[in-house]
């Protein structure tokens, strides 16, 4: 625990960008500009950041498969499989530090696409199953009680296709998934509960789909929720669909509120967001930390 600061972890690391071809669609210079932002705008200061450590084989083989990992890490993944990822982030620790702390931040993470054995859009590592599943797998009872987390997935691309899949026969683990239907996967998988909504969705009819939540928490009784802080539901997404305005702030805010006032445990990444204005993009992404 790092005792300089008792105001909001924001879990950062410098090398969470890479080097991708020009005008590659992901905007991977967003990650270091989401906290340039929060520090430029005095939402926080260099107090607050706090610094993962790289992901171990031995992490993530609790969710990903030996042969993957393999190729992985030693850059033998084909040429089919990278058409397939279109291409590790510190959501572990925001994990850890919601536990000790009652709430966290990423500035990256939300990687929810990647499936045990292979990625998939944009996503290489899922870090809400390994979050998830090592939260599970160490806690203070474990093995005879596990730890119980709670996924809310509010990207506007639906969860199911990595994380739901991961925990498709895991009742230790909820899926929650606020997604359009007709956007990316074309497959859907199964999450324990998807809320699909039609092209164009404005704030107020996206908004009441959070009355879920409550009974979410009532019913299920999380030890940890894990929020996926998307923010390609905005109407200037390139790829979202939706038609949301930056009342995600009263959505980040109502879903914070929600969970902590009944004083579980949140961590939130920031999810998917795409853009060639990486400075408005940012902006958007610093939303879930300024609620």
């Amino acid at each position: 625990v790092r005792h300089e600061s008792s105001a909001l972890p924001v879990v950062h690391h410098s090398k969470y960008v890479c080097d991708l071809p020009p005008n590659h669609r992901f905007p991977m210079g967003k990650f270091p500009r989401v906290l340039q932002c929060l520090l430029g705008d005095q939402v926080i200061t260099e107090k607050q950041v706090w610094v993962p450590e790289i992901a171990s084989k031995d992490l993530l083989r609790c969710v990903h498969t030996e042969d993957y990992l393999d190729n992985f890490i030693n850059g033998k993944i084909s040429e089919q499989e990278q058409r397939r990822t279109g291409f590790p982030w510190g959501t572990v620790l925001a994990a850890e530090v919601a536990l000790q702390r009652g709430l966290a931040c990423s500035t990256a993470g939300g990687t929810h696409h990647a499936f045990p054995s292979y990625g998939s859009g944009f996503c290489l590592l899922n870090d809400l199953a390994v979050a998830a599943k090592y939260t599970m797998d160490n806690s203070p009872n474990s093995p005879s009680t596990k730890r119980k987390v709670l996924i809310v997935d509010l990207d506007v691309h639906q969860q199911g296709d990595g994380t739901a899949f991961i925990f498709k026969e895991e009742p230790f683990v909820f899926t929650f998934s606020v997604h359009c239907g007709k956007n990316f996967p074309l497959r859907k998988q199964q999450s324990d509960l998807d809320i699909s909504v039609e092209d164009g969705l404005e704030d107020k009819d996206y908004l009441s789909t959070e009355a879920h939540l409550p009974w979410l928490l009532e019913t299920f009784r999380p030890d940890l929720v894990l929020y996926d802080a998307g923010v390609d539901p905005h109407w200037e997404d390139e790829l979202g669909r939706l038609r949301l305005t930056d009342q995600l702030y009263q959505r980040d805010l109502f879903v914070l509120k929600t969970v902590v006032k009944r004083g579980v445990p949140i961590a939130a990444v920031i999810g998917g967001g795409y853009s060639k204005d990486i400075d408005r993009l940012a902006l958007r992404h610093s939303i879930v930390h300024r609620a």
